[in-house]
């Protein structure tokens, strides 16, 4: 949904445009809330997708645009951080409303949210010059880039790794938490505050050093703590430390992915953001599949094996971005991009 979006509002000033898709969020959960049935609810959620879908990618262009490239990292993270801390706290606070009243609170509570976020662009964020108009063909033409689309690879891999897990948090955990849904809650959100305290931390980390050190090393890890999960989450303990490592390395790499996409192409840094939103958000989607498969194949307990498979899939295609991206130098750029300038 994001690269179409993308195109069709590709003239919108940057600011109008994130103003119009948290309109489009904010009235969508408000229908939702308000929904007589089940098939006008969804409807609202497809809207409120279609919101999300114009705001997510414009919102993290217009980061990495207003600042000087020595602190593009830290602008990244500082807009992953939110959905890192709103993914982390969401899911409670959501419950917690749900439980004190109705379900259709929750989505009252999250336009008011909205609402307060697009208060605070409206104040705050100047205007912000949208790229040029192009197609959606040139939108997709930076698959046609090694450089690109392994990067792009590298981010489905890691988020199917990153979600098969998280989809089934409750019953991978499940000895440790003792079916307690206080304690469920109280791990999650430690989950999503590992990873915002990484992505803050790790965004200046990026502008120093560069993205592969940081992609390398956050993998391997991801990869080494897949391999305890199945007798780590036996104990409170030791389930506290790999939620911890793994919550800080899932969404710790993601400011880094995204740095190394606008490096490497920062003439199209809107559109490449865009595809790697759309990659994220499909494998979000694919875990929920990967980790049904997962409970079938090796059981609820072991899905760290599948994890395992996917960030090491995940940390080969890093390597090979990695090595496409040097030996890019001198190259023609993407065709359908020659004529796009930033």
């Amino acid at each position: 949904m994001s690269p179409v979006a993308a195109a069709s509002f590709a003239h919108v000033e940057r600011k109008r445009l994130m103003l119009s898709g948290l309109g489009i969020f904010i009235l969508a959960n408000l229908a939702t809330a308000w929904a007589p049935d089940f098939a006008l609810a969804l409807v609202a959620r497809a809207l409120a997708g279609l919101g999300a879908a114009i705001y997510a990618p414009t919102a993290t262009g217009a980061g990495a645009s207003i600042v000087p490239p020595e602190r593009r990292g830290f602008a990244l993270s500082v807009v992953i951080a939110g959905l890192t801390a709103s993914t982390a706290l969401g899911a409670p606070i959501g419950t917690v409303i749900g439980g004190l009243g109705d379900w259709r609170y929750t989505m009252v509570f999250v336009s008011a949210i909205s609402i307060v976020t697009a208060l605070g662009i409206a104040l705050f964020l100047k205007d912000v010059p949208a790229p040029p108009a192009i197609t959606l063909q040139q939108r997709l033409a930076p698959f046609a880039d090694r450089r690109i689309g392994l990067t792009l690879l590298t981010t489905l891999l890691v988020q199917c790794g990153n979600f098969a897990v998280y989809t089934y948090f409750a019953v991978i955990f499940d000895r440790a938490t003792g079916g307690n849904p206080l304690i469920l809650g109280a791990l999650l959100v430690l989950w999503g505050t590992s990873g915002t305290v990484m992505n803050l931390a790790g965004g200046r980390v990026i502008d120093r050093i560069g993205t592969r050190r940081i992609l390398n090393t956050m993998l391997v890890v991801l990869i080494a703590v897949m391999t305890t999960l199945s007798w780590a989450g036996a104990s409170l303990p030791t389930a506290i430390i790999v939620i911890v490592l793994y919550g800080a390395n899932s969404w710790g790499q993601l400011a880094a992915q995204q740095h190394r996409l606008v490096s490497a192409m920062p003439a199209a840094a809107s559109i490449v953001l865009g595809l790697n939103t759309s990659a994220t958000y499909f494998g979000v989607a694919s875990a929920g599949v990967i980790g049904a498969a997962g409970l079938g194949l090796v059981g609820a307990h072991n899905i760290g094996w599948v994890s395992f498979v996917l960030y090491g899939g995940g940390l080969i295609a890093a390597e090979a971005a990695h090595r496409a991206i040097v030996n890019h130098r001198g190259e023609e750029p993407v065709p359908a991009l020659a004529t796009v300038k930033a």
